[in-house]
């Protein structure tokens, strides 16, 4: 396998972000709070403002193709962990571990702890989570009855 190279993208990576965020919906249409049906026809001009709504977006890169993205959205004073996805092809290579790794530095960066959502049927995803050092703090109290469940983690800055 080629080396995979992790790089901080911006509105003007756009088109690289559509693709590997399209595969990221292909392949895993229930992981994410959007389908790809909610973005394939999107125009430039969504896709940049994605990017710029998104303060930290990271995209793996192998030779033929982006094969893992990740992003770290402040939110109060927090940052969450969205959108990660790592090509299947890469999964077990340890990618996941240094994706994730990038956007905690990020946070404890700025002082703020990590959280995530990771739907609670995806023990893969759980169990990597936690080997980087994430806690599970279960099911949100209060959670729809006809969503599936997910599981909060949170990672400590400190």
């Amino acid at each position: 396998m080629d080396e995979v190279q992790i790089v901080r993208i911006g509105p003007d990576e756009w088109c690289e972000f559509r693709e590997v965020r399209l595969a990221a919906l292909r392949d895993a249409p229930g992981a994410f709070g959007a389908s790809y049906a909610d973005w394939v026809e999107a125009d430039e001009s969504r896709w940049r403002q994605r990017l710029s709504d998104v303060p930290f977006t990271l995209v793996a890169r192998s030779t033929d193709a982006p094969v893992g993205v990740v992003s770290g959205a402040e939110s109060g004073d927090a940052v969450e962990l969205i959108s990660m996805w790592v090509a299947p092809d890469h999964r077990g290579t340890g990618l996941a571990g240094r994706l994730v790794g990038q956007v905690v530095a990020w946070a404890a960066g700025r002082g703020r702890d990590t959280f995530l959502m990771v739907r609670d049927d995806n023990e893969a995803a759980i169990r990597s989570y936690a080997r980087a050092g994430f806690v599970d703090l279960g099911i949100p109290d209060g959670w729809p009855p006809d969503a599936p469940p997910e599981r909060r983690m949170r990672h400590s800055s400190s």
